[in-house]
Parts: C-alpha cells; sequence; structure tokens
C-alpha cells in the first residue's frame, strides 16, 4: 500500500468509527496487516493510548495481543519502556528469557505461553502530553530483523497522524458528555428548588442554600439531594431530557 493510500485508509478509520475505542480497535487490526506485510509472517498488534487525568485506553488484534498490552497495567513491558524512554523498544529471540532484564521475565514468561517469540513497541507523541505505542507481535523470534523493523517506525509515524485527529474527536466527544451531564444536573437542581420555593414561599438562593445544607449534612451531591425530592414529588424516574439521544 503506497504512503498516500495508507494514509487514506487510516483517516478513514477516524471517520467511520464513533468513539476513540472503536478507532483504537480498527488500528490494532491495521497495524497487524502492515506489520506482517513487513515481517513476512503472521503479526499480531496492540495499541496503548495515555492521555493525562485519564485511565490507558488498550486495544488489541488478537486476545493474546491484547492480554499482553493489558498484562503491562501490572507488570512491565515493551510498550511501557517505548512509552518511557521516547524510543523503540525489541524483544527479540531472547524473548523468552535474557538474564540482564530480569524486570520482563513476567512478560517474557506470558508471551512465551502465547508462542510470542519477538515483540516490537514503537512510541507515537500525541498532542496535550499524550501518547501511544504500537506494540507487533509475531511467534519468528527474528520477524524484526533487517528492514522490517524501521519499516513498522515509519507505519506508527503515518498512523501518528490520525491518531492525534481521533483523540482530539475524543476529547470533544468527553467535552460535549460532560457539558450535557453538567445541564442535566443543573435543571434536576433547578427544578428542585422550584418545589422547594412553592413549598417554602422561599427565594431561589433561599432554595439552593437548603439543598446545599442537606448535601453537607449527608455528604452526598446536590443532585442526589434534588433527585430525591423530585421523586416525592411525582414518583417515578428522573430526567432532564434535552432532545434525541440523551
Amino acid at each position: 500500500m503506497s504512503g498516500a493510500r495508507l494514509s487514506e485508509h487510516l483517516q478513514d478509520l477516524v471517520l467511520e468509527n464513533a468513539s476513540l475505542d472503536e478507532f483504537l480497535q480498527e488500528m490494532s487490526g491495521a497495524i497487524a496487516e502492515f506489520g506482517a506485510s513487513a515481517a513476512g509472517c503472521r503479526v499480531l498488534s496492540s495499541v496503548r493510548l495515555i492521555r493525562a487525568s485519564k485511565p490507558a485506553v488498550t486495544a488489541g488484534s488478537d486476545p493474546a495481543a491484547l492480554a499482553l498490552e493489558q498484562l503491562q497495567d501490572r507488570t512491565a513491558g515493551p510498550a511501557l519502556d517505548a512509552l518511557e524512554t521516547g524510543r523503540t523498544a525489541l524483544l527479540d529471540g531472547r524473548l523468552t528469557g535474557d538474564p540482564t532484564e530480569p524486570r520482563l521475565d513476567r512478560y517474557r514468561r506470558t508471551a512465551a505461553r502465547w508462542g510470542i517469540r519477538s515483540a516490537l513497541s514503537v512510541p507515537v507523541a500525541l498532542d496535550d502530553g499524550a501518547a501511544a505505542a504500537l506494540t507487533y507481535l509475531a511467534a519468528d523470534p527474528h520477524a524484526f530483523d533487517g528492514g522490517a523493523a524501521a519499516s513498522c517506525e515509519a507505519f506508527a509515524a503515518t498512523a501518528g497522524k490520525s491518531m492525534r485527529l481521533a483523540v482530539r474527536l475524543g476529547s470533544v466527544q468527553d467535552l460535549n458528555r460532560d457539558l450535557l451531564q453538567a445541564m442535566k444536573s443543573r435543571t434536576i437542581i433547578n427544578l428542585a428548588s422550584g418545589i422547594l420555593m412553592a413549598q417554602s414561599r422561599c427565594s431561589q438562593a433561599e432554595a439552593f442554600t437548603l439543598l446545599s445544607k442537606v448535601s453537607n449534612n449527608r455528604n452526598v451531591k446536590v443532585r442526589l439531594v434534588a433527585e430525591e425530592i423530585l421523586r416525592r414529588f411525582e414518583p417515578g424516574p428522573v430526567a432532564a431530557d434535552f432532545g434525541p439521544g440523551t
């Protein structure tokens, strides 16, 4: 696949997937496909995305690839090395045991059980402190010798452009969800305040002060206190409707 065609394909992945998680899942498949072409053998792949103040997001082209990626939430591994150093991490034919790197023993043993003998993780710098690692896995202990590793690094550089766009879109979606949730909470609180104003003949400020006092005394959110008032006033599920899909 030419560079232009590859870039177009990766951009399509951004447009065709509704969420960042779905995009990364599709991306892991594209990584595996390219890796197999570069290495000349079957390649599995995984992706790890890290962003400030958010948990890591992982995806894999295969259950074994995903299991090895998620294992690194609890132990050392090539993807974490690549993210920490900003350099490509290669575990080659010594994957099943390298006495100079005992911290990777657990990763090696697990990889060996899945028939994996080589791993290549390539870091990708993204925007606003975000970063990703693309990991290629193969049974061939020398899968990434020669020019294969360089080709995989070139793919990662191209993929990074689409990943930046996907992360930006994901941030906008997160912001929209937060704003919508805030609007719903505000509406429920306003409705409960209106009930208190009618019952107690107080001002809106006084009604909100009362809600806040109950919230503090019970150590619960103001919204939960407001929902309780609405349920008493009109039994049934509490919801604030902002249109279709909400």
